[in-house]
């Protein structure tokens, strides 16, 4: 049969390539829970090298960011009618991945598929996954054998009530529709009716959430928290067993100071990438929308003037005031077939963290970047007067947007400097975000918002309407603040120092404070965007 690609994952399939004088290879991959970052480095190997992947949407999904855009991506459906797949295109020498959700050997059909590679004499591996069973468990901050010891026994939904009552821990699969049942199976099974229990919605995601109760008590403990198990809410385990309790000192994930907070970053995907990670870790879920778009400049020669001048000597310095600037000259080295080491005699400035990193990311280290503010004020308040000894060459390159830094040139000049300022690239307002986006940043569905300079608050403004008042807007200096302002924002976070990963980390201490005095008044804590009129009860 003809091998029929998921498209809107990899992209336009081409069939799978043949891998030259290497034989064909059947991987069994587990690729855990949800978290991607769960997957094993084989498995994760696997996937970057993979001709044809077998998977269903969850699997594809965790695998997604890693998958090369030219494999062939089908759906587990096609090994019903075409048993022979695996080994088919294994034959042909492509390497065969088939995903399975968790641990491939535990409640999975590896082992069957394996047999059938077996019998046709294809080769195969098995690529252990971390299993639902107990990553779930921990992500809760619940441990299965607290003491160290004791019986853990693992059993779909169905099972529970044949499971005899005992020591140790019960781990129950597929629970989000039966837990009730389950609970009253269990205790008509002899199991004490304060017998601790659990149940975790959608875990090691961000919209993971756990109600705790005991067997006797979860129903009415369900109802308290506003969830119906009559509602679909996605997958759930459970778990019963005294260390459901260590639950209260451990929980370490659901407790993170923006756990579930939808974050909006208006910068380019580029530019966020450092912001999301760090929003990630405090478990925030960020999502980008460009405020600008970067092009090419409308007179290139400016730019391969300057490089011609960065190689042959007749720069002193180059300030680099944005992250973008040092991606077009990076560029356009790379369009000449140079690299890093043509800056060499040469004093690069950096204006904050966001551009050096980039620069670091080059090759290249910055001599001079503003400790306070980071901005091209902050970066002319700390350049060096010229001296002629010191300094053989008096000219400072300065790649920029076409909008203007006049402040940093007056002040190089005061100096005693002679600065050349080049189009590096254009800004453009970017296009308007998708319809959801735009009625939710406007609707209330974000819970947070960074600008991190006061063109961003134009800009996303401009494109997609004003942040709804329970949003928390979160700025990186004064400047910012005050352009909030003016367009009818409130302020509810100012970074320490004008830093993006500073903006964060202020941000993550807000909602810290928000959590803490939730449970100082012995409230239920609420996401800002679940405060806002008509937002519904929900599991996040």
């Amino acid at each position: 049969m003809n091998l029929t690609p998921v498209t809107d994952i990899t992209g336009p399939a081409r069939g799978g390539r043949a891998r030259a004088g290497r034989p064909g290879l059947v991987a069994l991959v587990g690729v855990g829970p949800g978290d991607p970052e769960l997957l094993t480095l084989r498995a994760a190997a696997l996937l970057r090298e993979a001709d044809v992947v077998v998977a269903g949407p969850p699997a594809r999904e965790r695998a997604a960011g890693l998958l090369r855009r030219d494999a062939t991506v089908v759906e587990p459906a096609a090994l019903e009618s075409d048993p022979d797949l695996l080994a088919r295109e294994a034959r042909s020498g492509r390497l065969v991945l088939r995903l399975y959700g968790g641990d491939p050997l535990l409640f999975c059909s590896a082992a069957a598929d394996a047999a059938a590679c077996a019998r046709a004499g294809v080769r195969f591996e098995i690529v252990p996954g971390v299993s639902a069973a107990t990553a779930v468990p921990a992500y809760a901050g619940i441990p299965l054998t607290p003491d160290g010891t004791g019986e853990v026994r693992i059993v779909q939904a169905a099972d529970a009530g044949r499971v005899p009552a005992g020591p140790g821990s019960v781990v129950i699969l597929g629970a989000e529709s039966a837990v009730t049942d389950v609970a009253k199976q269990m205790v008509a099974s002899g199991w004490p009716e304060d017998t601790p229990l659990a149940i975790t919605w959608n875990g090691t995601t961000p919209e993971q959430h756990t109600v705790v109760g005991t067997l006797g008590t979860i129903a009415a403990d369900l109802k308290a928290a506003g969830i119906s198990v009559a509602t679909e809410h996605g997958p759930a385990i459970a778990v019963a067993g005294e260390g459901v309790l260590a639950r209260r000192e451990l929980s370490w994930f659901e407790t993170k100071p923006l756990f579930g907070w939808r974050v909006l970053v208006p910068r380019t995907k580029e530019q966020a990438a450092s912001v999301s990670e760090r929003l990630r870790g405090y478990g925030a879920v960020p999502e980008q929308v460009p405020t600008i778009a970067v092009e090419p400049p409308r007179t290139p020669q400016q730019m391969e003037r300057a490089v011609r001048g960065l190689v042959t000597g007749r720069y002193q310095w180059v300030a680099f005031t944005s992250s973008n600037a040092v991606r077009a000259v990076r560029e356009k080295f790379e369009e000449y077939g140079l690299d890093a080491r043509a800056f060499a005699g040469v004093k690069v400035a950096a204006v904050g963290e966001q551009t050096a990193a980039a620069l670091r990311a080059f090759g290249i280290m910055p001599e001079l970047m503003p400790e306070a503010e980071q901005s091209a004020e902050g970066l002319a308040r700390c350049w060096p007067p010229y001296d002629d000894v010191l300094d053989p060459i008096n000219r400072v390159l300065l790649p920029r947007a076409d909008i203007a830094t006049e402040n940093l040139v007056t002040r190089l000049t005061a100096l005693g400097w002679e600065a050349e300022e080049v189009t590096a690239y254009r800004t453009v307002r970017a296009s308007p975000p998708p319809a959801p986006v735009r009625e939710a940043i406007k609707g209330g569905g974000f819970d947070a918002v960074l600008f991190t300079s006061s063109s961003t608050v134009r800009n996303l403004i401009g494109i997609a309407g004003k942040p709804h008042a329970v949003t928390v807007v979160a700025v990186i200096g004064p400047e910012t603040a005050r352009t909030a302002a003016e367009y009818g924002l409130r302020t509810d976070v100012i970074a320490p120092r004008p830093s993006a990963t500073a903006l964060v980390d202020a941000l993550a201490e807000y909602g810290a404070a928000l959590r803490d005095a939730a449970a100082e008044a012995g409230e239920p804590f609420r996401r800002p965007s679940e405060r806002r009129r008509g937002a519904r009860r929900r599991i996040r």
